[in-house]
């Protein structure tokens, strides 16, 4: 009997200890996103973070969040994470973008939450900010068209010359 209480005294800590909770997360962030836009369909956006737990708390599972779209989160490194996504090129938009990021335990209540069409009031465990600056469509007026205008212009101007010279020339 002793032996039992004691398996579970530890299955009890081992589920403690491997909530893996990070009070006071600090982040730092690095991050890209595609910015010429002529040749590519879709803008892509990649935020790498390190989070580093007061706690000491390292290899935490984490779940974002970025305009009410789950998005999976990638550990790189014991602190090091990455998020990534894609937006077709004429639906990005410029401006700051807010990922959260939450825990299992949050992510879980969050999923609750839409699963029971419920108003989410789960805290993120951090927001992460990525701006975008705009992605460069290209020139107004293309090369083409502008070389184009331009023979077309040589071309009006020559004949309209020639056809002046003619004209005064006559015998």
């Amino acid at each position: 009997m002793c032996l039992l209480r004691f398996v579970a005294l530890l299955f009890v800590a081992a589920t403690v200890s491997c909530s893996n909770i990070c009070p006071n997360p600090t982040v730092s962030v690095s991050s890209f996103t595609t910015e010429d836009g002529t040749v590519v369909t879709n803008v892509a956006y990649v935020s790498q973070f390190t989070l580093k737990c007061s706690n000491g708390a390292t290899d935490i599972p984490l779940f974002a969040e970025v305009g009410g779209i789950s998005l999976p989160v990638v550990q790189t490194g014991l602190e090091s994470y990455q998020v990534s996504w894609v937006e077709e090129v004429n639906k990005a938009r410029s401006g700051e973008r807010s990922i959260l990021l939450y825990d299992e335990e949050g992510y879980a209540n969050l999923r609750k939450a839409f699963r029971n069409a419920e108003q989410s009031n789960v805290e993120p465990l951090v927001v992460v900010k990525l701006n975008h600056p705009g992605t460069y469509q290209g020139p107004w007026l293309n090369s083409e068209f502008m070389a184009a205008v331009v023979a077309t212009l040589v071309w009006y101007m020559a004949y309209t010359t020639k056809s002046k010279l003619l004209s005064t020339k006559q015998p």
